[in-house]
């Protein structure tokens, strides 16, 4: 039983041990400056015949003790965070205590009431002094290597001191990839995800620092996980840690990567995600994945422009739709947050472009209170998914405003055909899903003022065969999606599934 509590509580340490064990990165610094002042200070009489008061360096001393053990204590308590080489950390451990132990024996040996106690008090302290020194030396580099690497002191070495030292040869600069210039026959892991992840992940996360004991540098490890279990769920990113971590809050402490980082895109996080929901699979090429319309602009990004169907990446629709060539001012950076806060992914459409989608795929409990938040930038938000939401049509005031909306997904909310009677405003509403929706032939005569509509989603509604007959008359141009063929079903799915995947994964 003892040893089961004794696993317990090093699997799950208290909030006591984690708060104080990040102090050791502080409390660490004090046995240093402590140490090599004493030292400084015992060569200066060596050397010069200078006569320090023997007191100053036993108080530098013992201070230099208590601080080490107490670095230590505090060092032990941060290790049981995990995600550490184990062999450099339990060299570091060791030789800490190795500090510690022999500024105690220093302290003990200068101490004026003891050194005349102990006959070879004097033989013992420059030996203990030295051995301290030499341990905080080795144990620092240590200290580093597992918070940086083990190269970090010695990547940058120029020749011929690398030689001299025995360092191997540096490696070659990191050439920037080239576009890929077949898209459909890129292997997605080795061309596309992987490049990902070392850029912006195995800093952290390699075989000589793992944090949380996770390592993304190689396709067995990403499958191995972390000490919390698997990273990824094939076919299912927004149930995946590995995207979930990325949608955090910047300020989240579990956010990744962490703040201070550079952050993945919105391109990266949609091919993550695209991945992800296509199976992970580590072996298998661009052209054995389903493409999504999501994921489209940022593969034909990879491949110099063009998608993998052949199509522009310039915009992620319609080429012919004028509102995706209006030139709209930069959004605003406080908006964008607030939302982000809200749990709304906010993704730009194109590199160029300050045209923006809002997607609350992650943000399900997003309401008509919330709704508000978009309006700042009315101009600049042209895709807005609000689908499975709970707003009313108390939120579609709000709405109405996005004077430049596009595609309105609606679906599995509360509207009625009272909040459809405020769409009629919008010039360049080209797709409305309602599916699911209250809506009756009432709601249908309100949209055929909605001259550029052309796709309408309005499966499992209330809406008869007379009301779209009423609306295709009002716009022959429309397409009505009931529902009711197979094909209409696929056409449906379709857009649903290409939200939620990118939802999932853009980060």
């Amino acid at each position: 039983m003892k040893i089961l509590l004794l696993q317990a509580a090093v699997a799950a340490p208290s909030e006591w041990a984690l708060f104080f064990g990040h102090f050791h990165p502080l409390i660490v610094h004090l046995p240093i400056g402590f140490l090599l002042i004493a030292g400084l200070l015992e060569i200066d009489r060596l050397t010069r015949r200078q006569r320090v008061a023997s007191h100053t360096v036993t108080l530098i001393l013992f201070w230099s003790a208590v601080s080490a053990t107490l670095a230590c204590i505090f060092g032990y308590l941060l290790s049981l965070t995990g995600g550490y080489e184990e062999e450099t950390l339990e060299s570091h451990k060791w030789q800490g205590i190795g500090v510690a132990l022999f500024s105690w024996v220093a302290w003990a040996a200068k101490y004026e009431k003891w050194s005349h106690k102990i006959s070879f008090g004097q033989l013992l302290y420059l030996p203990a002094l030295g051995v301290s020194l030499l341990l905080l030396l080795s144990t620092g580099h240590l200290g580093g290597a597992l918070t940086h690497g083990s190269d970090y002191l010695t990547q940058h070495t120029p020749e011929p001191l690398r030689s001299l030292a025995g360092i191997p040869p540096r490696p070659e600069k990191e050439v920037a990839m080239p576009a890929i210039t077949d898209v459909n026959q890129a292997l997605v892991y080795e061309q596309i995800v992987g490049p990902i992840l070392k850029s912006r992940c195995i800093q952290c996360h390699n075989a000589e620092k793992s944090k949380a004991d996770l390592r993304l540098d190689t396709p067995e490890m990403i499958q191995k996980g972390s000490e919390d279990g698997p990273v990824l769920v094939a076919g299912k990113a927004v149930d995946s840690e590995l995207i979930k971590v990325c949608l955090l809050p910047l300020e989240d402490d579990q956010h990744m990567p962490p703040k201070g980082k550079t952050q993945l895109t919105e391109s990266q996080l949609t091919l993550l995600t695209w991945w992800i929901n296509e199976g992970a699979s580590f072996n298998k090429r661009v052209a054995d994945l389903k493409i999504t319309d999501d994921v489209k602009p940022a593969l034909a990004a990879l491949g110099g422009g063009n998608a993998p169907d052949g199509s522009s990446a310039k915009t992620n629709g319609p080429t012919e739709s004028p509102v995706l060539a209006l030139k709209v001012a930069a959004p605003d950076a406080k908006a964008i947050e607030a939302l982000k806060k809200a749990g709304l992914l906010v993704m730009p459409l194109a590199k160029d472009q300050h045209l923006l989608e809002v997607s609350a795929v992650n943000a399900r409990s997003f309401n008509d209170a919330q709704a508000a938040l978009l309006l700042p930038l009315k101009e600049q938000i042209v895709w807005l998914k609000l689908g499975n939401t709970p707003i009313t049509d108390a939120a579609m005031s709000q709405i109405s405003q996005l004077k430049n909306l596009q595609k309105l997904h609606l679906e599995q909310t509360k509207i009625t055909d009272a909040g459809l009677k405020t769409l009629t405003g919008l010039p360049y509403l080209e797709y409305l899903n309602l599916y699911g929706t209250a809506i009756t032939d009432a709601g249908m005569s309100n949209l055929s003022n909605l001259k550029a509509l052309k796709s309408l989603y309005i499966w499992q509604t209330k809406v008869t065969e007379a009301g779209v007959e009423a609306l295709r008359k009002a716009n022959n141009s429309v397409e009505v999606n009931t529902g009711l063929a197979e094909n209409s079903i696929a056409d449906f799915i379709k857009p649903a599934d290409s939200a939620a995947s990118k939802a999932k994964g853009t980060k």
